[in-house]
């Protein structure tokens, strides 16, 4: 039974870490180097992380700085930006590229919230799918004489707890990022 639970901690951990990172990548019109996370450029036939062929800093709160190592890149760094979703038009001045993120509107911001919300039902929901799978190996192992009724109830009650922690765990990930879009 031990197992069930580890397996069942293990899967819903990793749900809620799935979920950190897509919220990291979420703009929250602050200059954050992980929205350049998803975006590669085709460095000599590769599609190469940015991070991987240029320095990414902070230069302001608004302001994301990218100084490739090799400056005949630049130029393609500038165009794998400009044909990504970032939505953020690349200002080049020949050694480094900044991205400006402008401040957003309230509808956007509650629109993002409206998706940052979702994004977390869709995390409850698979962690209730983990839990359903750990019912199902209990009832298994009821069935074959493994663990008696009185263990299955005691196991069911205990799947039923861990769920519930993740299911809260979720709601203050969630209620941290909300937060985070709405006081911009």
């Amino acid at each position: 039974m031990n197992r069930v639970y580890e397996t069942a901690k293990e899967k819903m951990g990793k749900t809620i870490s799935v979920l950190k990172s897509d919220y990291s990548l979420i703009r929250a019109g602050r200059a954050n180097a992980s929205v350049l996370d998803r975006i590669r450029v085709d460095y000599y036939g590769v599609p190469t992380p940015i991070n991987q062929m240029a320095a990414v800093s902070v230069a302001e709160a608004k302001v994301l700085n990218i100084q490739p190592w090799d400056i005949s890149t630049l130029h393609a760094i500038e165009k794998a930006i400009q044909t990504s979703d970032l939505g953020i038009n690349p200002q080049n001045d020949g050694r480094i590229i900044r991205l400006v993120f402008p401040q957003q509107t309230e509808d956007r911001r509650r629109e993002i919230v409206r998706e940052i919300n979702k994004m977390a039902e869709d995390s409850k929901i698979a962690v209730r799918s983990i839990r359903r799978e750990g019912m199902e190996k209990f009832k298994k192992m009821e069935k074959a004489s493994e663990i008696t009724e009185d263990d299955y109830k005691v196991g069911e009650k205990e799947l039923q707890e861990i769920t519930d922690s993740f299911t809260k765990e979720i709601d203050v990930v969630a209620a941290e990022k909300e937060t985070e879009i709405m006081e911009i």
